[in-house]
């Protein structure tokens, strides 16, 4: 069965969807109709009662695009700086390759013993692989991509010079938890190329299966040429990151729960407590025998855990040996507790929309303890919600619909109880949009045919999906006035990116993505420095309703980063994350 896109769903999760349960109540909750509680006690909506002038906050959730890759030649408006391959002299304006590319050349590699975050280099691509087709829609599948060069010069590329901005499918590149560990090499950022060509996700084939990818990684967009335009006119126009990122160095799964929780999903018993998965669900990233670098186990029929709090385990004490010789301590609270093996990258949630527990195959996470922050906005008496497109108002869910991208499905104190009914179909936000209904924090998830996700998807279609969201709500006045619209993605998808990463725990931070402010509160062309990633949604959610962290584990209890004066993007107080209050003027008079 065809691979579908880079969270690639295996077979039995696409069977799996046709079995899921039964049908969500046919609701159409209210701003102000959040389900009361026991007994006699009268609800009472706090959701206007904010420290800012915002009551409403939309984040729409676009797959798998690095802020380079998106933004990569971006020039903001007068008087805002920005750091990107243009900014760096990495390109030029018109998609050359710029005086200082050797910044973003990509090195060769071996490494046939043990999984290494920083290999012996080899030498440097002459110039890079022809981009492979992956499983790209109306292409070829898993060859050479003929409409990109076999020659490639070695450095960042811009992928419209051979193929047309508006609804291009092209391949899809590796995205998977040690991968992108490995690709940073340390922070140097030059063996993108050389892992995706390398570390394969075959979980443990011999002799390894081709790994179908070549420079995919290296490619990027123009919007000094026109690429992205209504990305760009929201980024002159309102407020935009240039050091927002994705939370977990890993895929779709993982970086979504993480935007719910601040935390990660573990394998575990009914009770909550840690326990062993299945031995071909753990990770073993050490190369198998006579080869450089392909992985033993790391693919999407298995090999998605790992113990992190055990340095023995392939893959850990590498990554953690890193992380404890930078200059401040990680967050230790969020790092690994013993004998939990934690979700790095996707497996099926552990309920169905409707409540139900997930079955049909192996590959479900158990249904978590964690504490949400849709928890905590209910039990502050804020209403929420979350849209997720191709969710079908709780019928059969579309073929479409993204099980692994709700956070809530995942949690117990969600599907149990009446908060499941806050899932709800990606039409129901346009009649709430049109009714005044909306509630005052939403999440909107579009189905993979508009999520931009490389080969299922494409950029275009997510801008234009976005476009008309923002539309949709810039048309009703009365909603607009107090609402901010965060529009980011939930991983880079493999991409390469230049920017810089502050570890946070053994997860991440991983690249950066694009994060745009639309508000009649945003900055006007603002580009903002402060180094912030998923969690700081979380933070601004908390911060405007005085909201409580959600546990002692939770990355929301980070503090706001302060910087020097010479580096805006890199925090003195580290580990540390932004709230985004950075991005808005809450004092201006029009």
């Amino acid at each position: 069965m065809q691979k579908l896109r880079g969270r690639v769903w295996i077979a039995s999760f696409l069977a799996l969807i046709s079995l899921l349960g039964s049908a969500l109540p046919q609701v159409a909750l209210a701003a102000a109709s959040q389900p009361a509680p026991a007994g006699n006690v009268t609800f009472k909506d706090e959701s206007g009662d904010t420290t800012t002038p915002i009551k409403h906050v939309i984040v729409i959730i676009g797959e798998n695009h690095t802020y380079d890759n998106v933004f990569g030649t971006y020039q903001p408006v007068h008087g805002q700086t920005v750091n990107n391959l243009l900014s760096e002299g990495i390109v030029t304006a018109s998609g050359n390759l710029g005086k200082h590319v050797s910044k973003a050349q990509q090195e060769t590699a071996t490494d046939t013993k043990a999984y290494q975050l920083t290999p012996t280099k080899t030498g440097k691509y002459q110039t890079l692989p022809q981009p492979y087709t992956t499983y790209a829609q109306g292409q070829p599948q898993n060859v050479p991509d003929q409409r990109f060069p076999a020659n490639l010069p070695n450095g960042p590329y811009q992928i419209t010079k051979y193929v047309p901005y508006e609804n291009s499918y092209i391949g899809d590149p590796l995205h998977r938890f040690y991968q992108m560990w490995q690709q940073q090499d340390g922070g140097k950022a030059d063996l993108y190329t050389w892992v995706h060509e390398t570390a394969g996700d075959d979980n443990g084939a011999l002799p390894p299966k081709p790994t179908n990818q070549g420079a995919l990684s290296m490619g990027y967009y123009n919007m000094s040429t026109g690429d992205a335009p209504f990305f760009k006119q929201m980024a002159d126009t309102y407020a935009s990151s240039d050091n927002y990122h994705q939370a977990v160095m890993g895929g779709t799964g993982a970086n979504h729960i993480m935007l719910g929780t601040g935390d990660s999903a573990y394998y575990q018993d009914a009770q909550g407590r840690p326990t062993v998965p299945p031995s071909n669900q753990i990770e073993n990233p050490n190369p198998k025998p006579g080869t450089n670098n392909n992985y033993t186990q790391d693919g999407y029929s298995g090999g998605s855990y790992s113990n992190c709090s055990d340095p023995s385990q392939p893959g850990v004490n590498q990554i953690q040996s890193y992380i404890h010789s930078l200059p401040y301590a990680p967050f230790r609270n969020g790092d690994c507790a013993p004998g939990a093996y934690y979700l790095l990258n996707n497996y099926l949630p552990g309920y169905t929309p409707s409540g139900q527990l997930s079955s049909g195959t192996p590959y479900i996470v158990p249904p978590q303890k964690f504490p949400t922050i849709a928890d905590e906005l209910s039990a502050r008496n804020v209403s929420w919600k979350y849209y997720g497109q191709g969710m079908n108002d709780g019928k059969t869910p579309s073929q479409y619909f993204c099980p692994i991208c709700d956070p809530f499905q995942y949690a117990t104190s969600i599907m149990t109880t009446s908060k499941k009914n806050n899932l709800q179909d990606f039409t129901q936000f346009q009649k709430d949009v049109t009714n005044n209904t909306l509630p005052a924090v939403s999440f909107i998830k579009p189905d993979e045919i508009h999520d931009g996700h490389p080969a299922s998807s494409s950029l275009s279609i997510f801008e234009n999906y976005s476009k008309d969201i923002v539309n949709e709500v810039k048309s009703n006045p009365k909603l607009f006035k107090d609402t901010a619209i965060l529009i980011t993605f939930d991983e880079g998808g493999g991409y390469y990116d230049s920017g810089y990463i502050q570890p946070l725990t053994f997860f991440g931070d991983g690249p950066r993505v694009p994060l745009m402010v639309v508000s009649p509160y945003s900055k006007r062309g603002y580009v903002d420095h402060t180094y912030n990633d998923h969690v700081s949604i979380l933070k601004f959610i908390e911060a405007n309703w005085k909201l409580h962290t959600l546990s002692s584990r939770s990355l929301d209890n980070l503090p706001n980063p302060r910087t020097s004066a010479y580096n805006p993007y890199k925090p003195v107080n580290g580990p540390a994350i932004g709230n985004l209050m950075e991005l808005f003027n809450f004092h201006h008079d029009d």
